[in-house]
């Protein structure tokens, strides 16, 4: 099983697109992060980022990109997915095995819809169709919080919302140490990030899914709500669900099945 791990970058509208790579497998799987990425991008950070990947290595050649370095203020959840297209272009990617998490479903959404020639099979997590009145208010919170600059606050309310009464009863001790976790040096990034989120709603595209799509929902999801996963599989033809019924949105953290059930989908 070889890592051979990659940390690199695409030109990107003149400005760069981060990526990193792990794996030797003829066959090409995409992650695409959530909000989180406008906080951290991946670059550099290939050797901390590819163990839960393993799995993958020998059949597979993992990306997992982040949104390109210079956002314009409007940036859309859309414009992201041509960016994206245009990365695995510039890469010589052809059709790949797509995984969106949250905000990078979203992107993974219209990428499927508008470039049917990059996606092979789609996977789409804690994900939703459009900014319901849950996305809204939470992600609008959030939104306040960062122009605050409240970095403790902003971490802890995202664990709040993001992991399952069981997870945060076990480490709940240490949800104060997660002020200290990645402090950007300003929240330019991730306030574009957000409001794209705000202004975002595929649900004119969904139709035009042609490929094999899994959903992955939390049945506690305070972050996208608990029906957001039922609406992607009803508007997607053909489309098969999977709920993590005691889980929340960090299902893709908490769930120790996730990567594997990704695995098994790409390799069906």
């Amino acid at each position: 099983m070889s890592s051979n791990i990659k940390n690199g970058s695409v030109p990107i509208g003149g400005t760069e697109m981060s990526y990193v790579s792990f794996g030797s497998g003829e066959r090409a799987v995409i992650f695409i992060p959530g909000l989180s990425d406008g906080l951290a991008a991946v670059r550099g950070k290939g050797a901390l980022l590819a163990g839960p990947y393993r799995l993958f290595f020998d059949k597979y050649t993992v990306y997992m990109f982040s949104r390109k370095d210079e956002m314009p203020e409007g940036y859309s959840i859309r414009e992201m997915a041509a960016d994206q297209a245009e990365a695995m272009k510039a890469l010589g990617i052809g059709k790949a095995c797509v995984a969106g998490v949250s905000e990078g479903g979203m992107i993974s959404q219209y990428l499927a819809a508008d470039y049917p020639e990059t996606v092979e099979k789609l996977i789409l997590a804690v994900t939703a169709p459009y900014a319901n009145d849950t996305v809204r208010t939470v992600v609008s919170s959030w939104i306040e919080i960062a122009e605050r600059g409240d970095h403790k606050r902003l971490m802890t309310d995202t664990a709040e919302k993001s992991y399952s009464d069981a997870h945060l009863a076990k480490y709940r001790r240490l949800l104060p140490l997660l002020g200290f976790v990645g402090k950007p040096k300003d929240y330019r990034r991730f306030l574009i990030n957000a409001r794209a989120i705000l202004t975002f709603d595929a649900g004119d595209v969904l139709k035009n899914i042609a490929c094999h799509t899994l959903i992955i929902g939390g049945g506690q999801d305070k972050v996208v709500g608990t029906a957001a996963a039922g609406e992607l599989h009803d508007r997607i033809p053909g489309s098969e669900l999977h709920i993590y019924s005691e889980l929340g949105h960090a299902a893709y953290e908490e769930a120790k099945d996730f990567n594997r059930r990704i695995f098994d989908f790409c390799e069906k």
